[in-house]
C-alpha cells in the first residue's frame, strides 16, 4: 500500500501517560480506504489507545496521525467526521430511537427532510425500521447495539471506529452481530477500524488484523495468514489453539530445519530462526496432527499416550503425552471413518514438516 492509497496513517506514533512508559511504541500503520482493519491484542497491549488517538480523545505523545491526507493531531474529535461505536451503546435514554439517530444530524444543521431520510435508511440497514418510536430501555441488548451502529453510520462518515462493541452480548448474539456488521461494511464500503481482544471475532470480520502486544504490532496480515503462518510465538499462541514444543536446532536444509526434542527429532519450517541459533520453540496447530497415520505419510511421527478425550460435537479434543509434554492437543474430526481411541491407549501421531513452524530463537 502506497502513501496515496492509505486513508488512515499512523507515522512514528508514540503514546505515554506518565512521560516515561510508552503504551504505544513507534507505531507505523496504514489503513486503506474501505478496509476493515482490526486491532487485536490482550488488555494493556495499546490497541484501544491507538483507537482513542485516532478518534481524538487521546493526543499522541510523538508522531503524526493522518486522515484522508490531512494531519489531524490538532483537530478536535467533533471535527474529524468519524463514527464511533462503544461497548456500552451510549444511547440517550430519554430519547426515542429516531431522536437518537437524528441528534448527530441536527447538530450538523441538516434539514428535517434529509434527517428523516437518513434516519430511516440507517434503521433499515440494521433491520430496525419498525422500532424508531421506542426508547432504548424497550429494546434488547442486541437491538440497542444495532442502534448504536446505525447512529455511527447515519451521518455517512467515511471512517467508523468500533471499540469492543460486542463485548456485552451473549455468545450467540455476538456471533450474529459479527456477520451483520461485516455485511454492513461490505455493502457500504466504509472504512472500519475495530478493536477487540476476541481472536475469533477478528478472524470472522476483518480484511486485515494487527496483532498488538506491549505497544507493538507483532504481525499485520489477513486472517488466514495470521492463523496459518504466524511469525512469532506470541501470535501463534494468541490466534487459535496451538501446541508448543521447545527444542535444540541441529541443522538447516533449505527452508526447513531439524530440531532435537525429547524422544526424537522434528523437521520443521525455519520461520523465525537462522544459522547460529541454538534453541527454538516449535508451533503446531492441533488440527494438523493425525493419530495413527499410515506408514511414510508424514515426516514427523512419534509415539504418544492418550491422556484425555473431550467430546465437542464436530470433533474430539484429544490430549496426549508426547515429547515430554502431557498437554499436547490433537483435534480428531467427528466424521465417518474417524479413529476410535480411549484414554490410556498407546498411539502414534504424525504431522507434515510444513505444518510445524520453528519460531523465536531462544537463548540457552
Amino acid at each position: 500500500m502506497t502513501e496515496n492509497e492509505a486513508y488512515v496513517r499512523f507515522v512514528n506514533v508514540q503514546k505515554s501517560y506518565d512521560g516515561e512508559t510508552l503504551v504505544v511504541k513507534n507505531l507505523n500503520l496504514d489503513v486503506a480506504e474501505g478496509e476493515f482493519l482490526t486491532m487485536l491484542g490482550p488488555s494493556g497491549s495499546g490497541k484501544t489507545t491507538c483507537l482513542m488517538m485516532l478518534a481524538g480523545f487521546e493526543i499522541a505523545t510523538h508522531g503524526e496521525i493522518i486522515l484522508d491526507s490531512q494531519p489531524i493531531n490538532n483537530v478536535p474529535p467533533h471535527k474529524r467526521n468519524i463514527g464511533m461505536v462503544f461497548q456500552n451503546y451510549a444511547l440517550f435514554p430519554h430519547m426515542t430511537i429516531n431522536e437518537n439517530l437524528a441528534f448527530p444530524l441536527e447538530v450538523r444543521g441538516m434539514e428535517r427532510a434529509e434527517v428523516e431520510r437518513r434516519v430511516k435508511r440507517a434503521l433499515d440497514m440494521v433491520q430496525l425500521g419498525q422500532f424508531g418510536h421506542r426508547r432504548p430501555a424497550q429494546l434488547s441488548g442486541g437491538q440497542q447495539q444495532r442502534v448504536a451502529v446505525a447512529r455511527a453510520l447515519v451521518f455517512e462518515p467515511k471512517l467508523v471506529l468500533m471499540d469492543e462493541p460486542l463485548g456485552a452480548l451473549d455468545k450467540q448474539l455476538r456471533e450474529q452481530m459479527q456477520y451483520e456488521i461485516k455485511h454492513i461494511h461490505e455493502n457500504l464500503g466504509v472504512t472500519v477500524v475495530y478493536v477487540t481482544h476476541d481472536q475469533s471475532e477478528a478472524l470472522t470480520m476483518s480484511n486485515r488484523i494487527a496483532v498488538f502486544n506491549d505497544g507493538i504490532i507483532q504481525q499485520l496480515a489477513p486472517p488466514e495468514d495470521l492463523y496459518e503462518r504466524p511469525e512469532n510465538a506470541f501470535v501463534a499462541q494468541f490466534i487459535g489453539e496451538n501446541n508448543k514444543i521447545a527444542g535444540r536446532i541441529k541443522g538447516f536444509n533449505g527452508k526447513t530445519c531439524r530440531v532435537e526434542v525429547e524422544g526424537g527429532e522434528v523437521e520443521a519450517l525455519a520461520v523465525n530462526v537462522r544459522e547460529g541459533d541454538e534453541n527454538t520453540l516449535l508451533s503446531l496447530r492441533p488440527e494438523r496432527v493425525t493419530i495413527n497415520p499410515t506408514n511414510g505419510s508424514f515426516a514427523n511421527v512419534f509415539d504418544a499416550k492418550v491422556e484425555e478425550q473431550i467430546y465437542l460435537g464436530d470433533h474430539m479434543r484429544t490430549r496426549v503425552r508426547v515429547c515430554g509434554h502431557d498437554d499436547f492437543i490433537v483435534k480428531v474430526p467427528n466424521a465417518a471413518g474417524h479413529v476410535h481411541i480411549t484414554p490410556g491407549d498407546d498411539v502414534t501421531i504424525g504431522w507434515h514438516a510444513e505444518d510445524c513452524r520453528a519460531l523465536d530463537a531462544r537463548p540457552n
